[in-house]
């Protein structure tokens, strides 16, 4: 299911906070994404909704009986994290969101904004958290250039996997170190070959970032109940920006069932969930499949849009802290140059009679296109650490140093549309633990 258009999405409507009509905003009227968040001198989180540059406390609204809700939205809404919100029905998401566009909007009654103001506060002088509990987490591998390059990196005969263009290849993540945007990335220990080929134990050398886009699961599914791909979409609550940061080196050396601890020490999130429904207008063609591909099966099949987003990431180094000068873009990518979307990622993941549960994380994989410019590692952008990036000022990387950080931001636009962001994700390097 894709979601329709309809009054949340009008180009002209404009918001009663004006930081929201301006147009570099990220979050407008027609965007309203989710966020958990400790309000100033709070020791509770509550659930809020970002507008401009503020933060609507969606918890306080619900208890102050402005927005009507039955009491099981009532209480979703009442609680700390996004899962029972994530669980929510489409119609009953739908109709908040409407709820909200109408308190938020310029007609909106001088009484009702008076009601409003006492739970709104400024984003930067609140703390945003993890937007849900993440019970499990699936990366996905579904960009053909990522894979193809990787593929020739390891000097595979076949650099591509037999089933990538039959299935969505995946491997299960690890939840419990995925943190939200800002928190330092600690260099990981652990087992590597070292330049001369023997085999060491110490702080990884070859650490990387991966642009990624993440969504989060709405209702769930009972086990042993696939879910079609014509019914995903109502499966997909929303989406956000996810940095699997990567060790390289540890992880070329230990994989053999998948990734483990070249990954597992820590994945970075947004912490802003922009809806599906936000998201709507802002849907294009997927990567076209080469000719060799087989078709696409049947349970698979009768999707071919996915969202079109530009996913940005930005390096700043230490020395470029120092000397006050701002960060480098180093990739531009889309969703759209992946070989599959979120619906089919769901829908495989379900095809076994798997059940996910709202909270549950899919991550895109690495988002990286054809050209250069739209790699969306270092890994590619160095030809696996044998070429340096070349950065201003006259420094080089060959990996990630402690000290630089790395910045994820994107934008959705449409001509016709409101333009829409989807805050930062953002992480800086620190030293390995001796």
């Amino acid at each position: 299911m894709t979601h329709a258009l309809n009054d949340t999405h009008d180009p002209h409507a404009r918001s009663w906070i004006t930081s929201a009509n301006d147009a570099a905003a990220e979050f407008p009227l027609q965007n309203l994404p989710y966020c958990v968040f400790l309000a100033p001198g709070s020791h509770q989180a509550s659930i809020g909704v970002g507008i401009g540059d503020c933060i609507l406390d969606l918890s306080k609204v619900a208890q102050a009986g402005i927005l009507t809700f039955d009491f099981a939205t009532l209480n979703a809404f009442m609680q700390q994290t996004l899962n029972q919100v994530m669980g929510l029905d489409a119609a009953t998401l739908s109709r908040t969101r409407g709820a909200l566009f109408k308190l938020l909007r310029d007609d909106c009654p001088e009484h009702v904004r008076d009601q409003l103001r006492p739970y709104m506060a400024t984003a930067q002088e609140c703390r945003l958290l993890l937007p849900a509990q993440i019970g499990d987490y699936t990366d996905f591998l579904t960009s053909a250039w990522h894979t193809e390059r990787h593929g020739r990196f390891k000097g595979l005969q076949d650099p591509m996997p037999a089933a990538f263009y039959s299935l969505p290849i995946a491997y299960h993540g690890r939840a419990s170190s995925i943190t939200t945007s800002g928190t330092p990335v600690r260099r990981p220990n652990g087992q590597f070959k070292g330049a001369d080929g023997a085999l060491c134990f110490g702080p990884s050398q070859a650490m990387d970032f991966e642009l990624e886009m993440a969504a989060f699961v709405a209702r769930g599914n009972r086990l042993g109940q696939p879910v079609s791909v014509s019914a995903a979409g109502d499966h997909l609550f929303g989406y956000t920006l996810l940095n699997d940061w990567s060790a390289k080196d540890i992880q070329w050396w230990e994989q053999v069932l998948g990734p483990f601890l070249g990954k597992s020490f820590m994945s970075s999130l947004s912490p802003w969930v922009i809806t599906a429904e936000a998201l709507a207008p802002f849907r294009g063609p997927m990567c076209p499949r080469p000719a060799h591909a087989p078709p696409v099966m049947p349970h698979l099949a009768g999707t071919n849009d996915t969202l079109d987003v530009t996913l940005q990431a930005w390096l700043r180094t230490e020395r470029m802290q120092r000397d006050n000068l701002p960060a480098v873009l180093i990739s531009s990518t889309n969703p759209r140059h992946l070989s599959w979307n979120f619906e089919q990622m769901l829908t495989h993941h379900t095809s076994n009679g798997c059940n996910l549960r709202p909270g549950d994380l899919l991550g895109s994989g690495t988002v990286s296109g054809e050209s250069p410019s739209a790699m969306g590692c270092l890994t590619e952008m160095t030809s696996a650490g044998k070429q340096a990036l070349e950065l201003p000022g006259g420094e080089r990387r060959l990996w990630l140093q402690d000290g630089d950080e790395v910045r994820f931001d994107a934008r959705a636009s449409r001509p016709g549309f409101v333009s829409i962001g989807f805050g930062q994700c953002v992480g800086k390097i620190v030293a390995a633990v001796n």
